[in-house]
């Protein structure tokens, strides 16, 4: 088994789309997953099969799935296989499994998959004790924090965060400390946690008015502190001061306060002073939750001919989708304007019209306006009639337009059809295996090197996850 291929299925979305998986999977395809890891080595259809077995309680089988990918030393597999012998009950195993040998290339997920394992097992102590030497690290601090919650130790826990924080407040540009910005939101939760919330908010707070900011942003997580504790009067004030980081938090707690026509007219107001239009979407959001849909479209269609960033059109679109609102989204796609049409029509407003009319139930409508259209003017046209074939029910239609196409949209579309009428192991087989996608994958970037001028250079994509999207969304 090739660690470079693994590598590059994992990295690309290479193989077997998880996706594709979750669908097999969920339709009862798991016996197909099995079959096909032991034939294509399949990284993805493996760990499905490991879910899938699992779930069902069979261990030994999981195992057995794993093993040779765990077998090669790479992290992801040895992961999975560790997890998969801990449920089993095979603890000392899965300990040996987990624990690092060696030199490794991601040093630090060996070691923290290592504590997790060890936590997992009951052995807190020894948990910590690895990730101890690795805190003035970065990643160690997150890891620690949430792998210990809710297990009784978080004085321990403070014990070492507390002189990396003090320490980071000192001099945050010390060498030693300048990338832990991390630890000042993560000493505060493990205090809140440990049922000392005033000091928590007491040293957040401090750092919030030292400006003390990070890139996992101080002022952020002082603001949802503030909303859990209830502190509603200090939150506003900071939404007041720290527009960008404290609002959404705000919001979010005036309205599970039952005070919501609080927070719409607080937004009402912050777009009435012209700030940046970012608070538009945060209405509309809240008014969705209210479930005043159509005030909440209101409220935003003064954007929908935008042809810059503040347009919201596709956003109310996808959330009236996610309430079963398909007509209403679609009568947002008519009567705009040329100079939007001209920009937009055939990009995506087009597509994501007959996604939806496929989901409202108006395929053959769809499928009538692609094919007045001139063939050129659509792009994957087969592809889309066939899944509008499919939503109308059509499915051997469909599946007789993609079979000759090639490709790798079309491959997975023809998958996604084979799902559906539960031809499983069929699905798999049309997809090509992981040495065929990337000698395609080589292939087309040589083709793009040749065709890339000397002072431009060329893109480096041997991604198959370009494709990793639904039909016409």
């Amino acid at each position: 088994m090739n660690v470079d291929d693994l590598r590059w299925q994992l990295s690309t979305l290479g193989g077997v789309l998880p996706r594709i998986v979750d669908e097999i999977l969920e339709r009862g395809g798991l016996e197909a997953l099995v079959d096909a890891t032991r034939v294509r080595e399949d990284w993805f259809c493996a760990a499905g099969a490991v879910r899938g077995l699992c779930a069902a309680g069979e261990f030994g089988r999981a195992w057995a799935v794993v093993k040779p990918f765990a077998a090669t030393g790479w992290q992801p597999a040895v992961r999975a296989g560790a997890d998969v012998l801990l449920r089993w009950g095979r603890v000392d195993q899965a300990l040996e499994l987990a624990r690092p040998k060696g030199p490794q290339e991601h040093a630090f997920d060996t070691w923290r998959d290592y504590a997790e394992m060890l936590v997992r097992a009951g052995r807190v102590d020894d948990a910590i004790g690895v990730l101890g030497p690795h805190l003035r690290g970065g990643r160690a601090l997150g890891a620690l924090v949430e792998m210990t919650e809710g297990l009784g130790c978080d004085e321990r826990v403070l014990e070492l965060l507390a002189p990396i924080a003090e320490d980071f407040r000192r001099g945050p540009e010390q060498g030693d400390v300048r990338d832990l910005w991390d630890v000042l939101p993560a000493q505060a939760r493990v205090l809140e946690r440990a049922g000392r919330a005033d000091q928590a908010i007491r040293l957040l707070g401090a750092d919030v008015a030292a400006r003390r900011y990070g890139v996992l942003n101080t002022v952020e997580f002082y603001a949802e502190l503030l909303a859990r504790c209830g502190r509603i009067e200090e939150l506003g004030d900071l939404a007041d001061t720290h527009r960008h980081a404290a609002v959404r938090p705000y919001v979010r707690a005036l309205e599970s306060l039952g005070r919501a026509e609080e927070a719409e007219a607080y937004l009402r107001g912050l777009i009435a002073a012209r700030y940046p239009g970012w608070y538009e979407s945060m209405l509309m959001e809240l008014l969705f939750r209210q479930g005043r849909f159509d005030d909440a479209v209101k409220a935003v269609e003064h954007t929908f001919d935008d042809l810059y960033d503040g347009n919201l059109l596709q956003a109310a679109m996808l959330l009236l989708t996610e309430k079963g609102r398909y007509d209403q989204a679609l009568e947002l796609t008519e009567g705009r304007s040329p100079e939007f049409l001209a920009e937009n029509e055939a990009f995506w407003l087009r597509s994501n019209r007959w996604w939806l009319m496929g989901e409202a139930g108006r395929a053959r409508e769809a499928i009538a306006e692609i094919e007045a259209l001139p063939a050129d003017e659509v792009e994957d046209r087969e592809v889309t009639i066939a899944w509008l074939l499919a939503q109308d029910g059509r499915v051997e239609e469909a599946i007789a337009l993609v079979r000759p196409l090639p490709g790798k949209r079309a491959a997975t579309d023809l998958a996604e059809l084979f799902i559906r009428q539960g031809r499983f192991t069929e699905a798999i087989a049309v997809i090509p295996d992981v040495a065929a996608q990337r000698e395609e994958a080589r292939h087309g970037r040589a083709k793009r090197q040749e065709s890339a001028s000397p002072d431009v250079g060329h893109v480096c994509d041997d991604s198959w996850a370009a494709w990793n999207t639904a039909p016409l969304e």
